[in-house]
């Protein structure tokens, strides 16, 4: 993006497809401070790793439903615009 600087997504990623759609748009990384703090209070450390399984998991099976085999082939012309 501009200047080097790389461009971190924050905010609203609840699932993999969230993920997916932020680095379509050109995100470098993907942060998930809520569902990470969701997983820490329900189970410590052990709901962490869970939610970042899961995470994980659910963007393994988008990128599959996608047809794609990396989040690297992802850019804008994966994404469908929103139904009016």
């Amino acid at each position: 993006m501009g200047a080097g600087y790389p461009l971190l997504f924050d905010g609203g990623v609840r699932r993999g497809a969230d993920v997916l759609k932020a680095l379509a748009l050109g995100a470098d990384a993907v942060l998930i401070g809520r569902p990470y703090v969701y997983g820490l209070a329900v189970g410590g450390q052990a709901g962490v790793e869970r939610v970042i399984k899961q995470l994980w998991a659910e963007v393994d099976s988008s990128l599959s439903l996608l047809g794609a085999h990396s989040v690297r082939e992802l850019d804008r012309s994966w994404l469908a615009e929103a139904p009016r």
